[in-house]
């Protein structure tokens, strides 16, 4: 379902950029954030938040890189780097810009009052920030960076999460793969994803040399199997590949 670009209006002052994509259905329907790459909101992001659309639920891309270089950029632009530098500082900084765009998501009629943070790459810690105190009912990280300095933050988190990478993801060394791996033994609401031979960035077709439609095609249909359980009904997780 084609989208738009809408302003939300921050808690610190001003106003950011959001990619907005609403379903046909007059709802109630959950709704999906997506916390982008460096990259920004670029048509990887848009045509995947146009897809979430399609299958029913609102789908929002806020630019979480407006109070430095907003709006998206080329993967050879080289303003993707500082613009997330340094790194913890931003998605701390990040925190309210989720925050704001769920409350802004609250005032359409649409809305069910129920939405999941999807994160890729930079955005990946968001999967777990999200439902940990953003007030979000779920978590998807998709080849997520930073994620080693997140992971004592799944303490106390009861909603489900899904964290999914590839073995070969430069961002995902193998300390913090194994240091993931074991965490669904401990808590059922997380489930853990570890592809053999993956890249990082396997989820966008802009990045060519990692792309991988399979692994695409699996992160979507557990993420569409969480936001179909935040439609009320429920279902299970799977457990680690």
């Amino acid at each position: 379902m084609p989208g738009t670009t809408i302003k939300v209006r921050s808690t610190e002052g001003g106003e950011f950029d959001c990619y907005l994509a609403s379903p046909k259905d007059d709802g109630p329907v959950p709704a999906i954030v997506l916390a982008s790459a460096v990259h920004g909101v670029d048509k990887d992001i848009r045509d995947l938040a146009e897809e979430f659309a399609g299958h029913g639920v609102i789908a929002a891309a806020p630019d979480l890189f407006w109070r430095t270089v907003p709006g998206p950029l080329g993967h050879d632009d080289n303003r993707t780097q500082p613009r997330s530098q340094p790194r913890l500082e931003k998605i701390k900084t990040g925190e309210r810009d989720m925050a704001d765009t769920l409350s802004h998501l609250k005032t359409l009629p649409q809305f069910n009052g129920r939405a999941a943070a999807m994160g890729f790459c930079y955005g990946g810690p968001y999967a777990i920030l999200g439902p940990k105190r953003l007030g979000y009912a779920a978590g998807i990280s998709c080849h997520g960076s930073q994620m080693g300095d997140y992971i004592n933050e799944l303490g106390g988190v009861t909603q489900p999460v899904c964290i999914i990478w590839g073995d070969q993801d430069h961002r995902a060394p193998p300390e913090v793969l194994n240091a993931y791996r074991p965490v669904p033994s401990r808590m059922n609401n997380v489930e853990v994803h570890i592809f053999p031979g993956i890249l990082h960035g396997y989820m966008m077709p802009g990045s060519p040399k990692a792309f991988d439609q399979k692994t695409r095609t699996f992160s979507m249909q557990r993420t569409l199997a969480i936001l179909d359980s935040l439609r009320g009904g429920g279902v299970p997780l799977r457990k680690a590949s």
